[in-house]
């Protein structure tokens, strides 16, 4: 009996032993299996990060279609107060072969005025200002006519604003006129292709200017355009016009009847060939621009000197 009882347990002994080698490699094997589960998802991690920094390195620049704000390589945008483009342009020009447009560093700032926005002087006394916490309060008489007169180093531009169909939009702009906003900014962006001048970028002289600090809301419409006007500026928005405008200068503006809510305000009546001599002068945004595709700028700085308004 106690032989046999030794060989029991023997055999008891032998088959824990057996079944811990067995528990043993079981263990090892699930632990290789998580540590080669692990090593793949990192693996994983590490492509998917270059893969989106590839990405982005890759889009920075599209030189195809920049910055127009669709696929279509064939539209492009017009101006607009932050540098947002809008359908309307052909990208069919091309960059110079050397150099560009000419670059125009800003005017010096202007004050800043943090509370309501006090009407200005009428004799244009008021000190140059250029910031501004609110949009200005009604401070024409639409009844009354008012002209402006841009003194430009490339010649004088006079123009009627119709203080009567776009009261809002013709009292900003006499605003910033008589608080000299304009005065020492270039005429920054000739696009031959919709034949418009582009201005009115106190702090950067470019498109992406931030502005006066406020915006305007639309009014009038639906326009047509045609040579000879002063129109506002806008972005994709609605009730966007701040400061920047563009002067018509040929037919193919009309190509932006169809958008309709660029607010035209005023009518040129003396100039139109100064407007044309300045057009004259187009080079385009080279290809690394961050306006490339919109057109272009004039050779050399032209700046508005002053812009002066006359009330009758």
């Amino acid at each position: 009996m106690g032989t046999e009882k030794r060989a029991r347990q023997k055999a008891g002994r032998q088959a824990r032993i057996q079944a811990a080698e067995v528990a043993k490699h079981k263990a090892q094997t699930r632990s290789r299996l998580l540590k080669g589960i692990l090593l793949i998802a990192a693996v994983v991690v590490i492509l998917i990060g270059v893969a989106v920094l590839t990405r982005k390195s890759d889009t920075t620049v599209d030189t195809a279609s920049p910055n127009t704000g669709t696929t279509n390589p064939s539209q492009a945008s017009i101006v607009d107060r932050n540098g947002q483009p809008v359908d309307g342009a052909s990208t069919t020009t091309t960059a110079a072969a050397t150099g560009g447009p000419a670059s125009v560093p800003p005017a010096p700032e202007g004050a800043t005025i943090t509370g309501d926005t006090p009407c200005p002087a009428a004799d244009g006394s008021a000190a140059r200002t250029t910031k501004f916490a609110k949009a200005p309060p009604m401070c024409i008489d639409p009844a009354k006519t008012y002209s402006a007169t841009f003194d430009t180093n490339m010649g004088v531009v006079k123009m009627t604003l119709d203080a009567k169909a776009m009261p809002s939009t013709t009292n900003n702009f006499v605003v910033l006129s008589r608080y000299k906003y304009y005065d020492g900014t270039a005429l920054f962006r000739l696009d031959p292709s919709i034949d418009i001048i582009q201005g009115g970028a106190a702090t950067t002289n470019s498109a992406s200017d931030p502005g006066p600090g406020y915006t305007i809301p639309d009014e009038g419409g639906k326009f047509t355009y045609k040579e000879g006007e002063i129109v506002m500026a806008r972005t994709q928005e609605p009730n966007s016009s701040g400061a920047q405008f563009f002067l018509t200068t040929g037919p193919k503006v009309s190509a932006l009847d169809s958008q309709g809510t660029y607010l035209l305000f005023g009518s040129v009546t003396e100039g139109l060939d100064v407007l044309k001599k300045i057009m004259s002068t187009y080079v385009a945004f080279p290809a690394g621009s961050p306006m490339a595709g919109l057109g272009g700028g004039p050779k050399d700085p032209v700046i508005v000197n002053t812009i002066t308004i006359t009330e009758t």
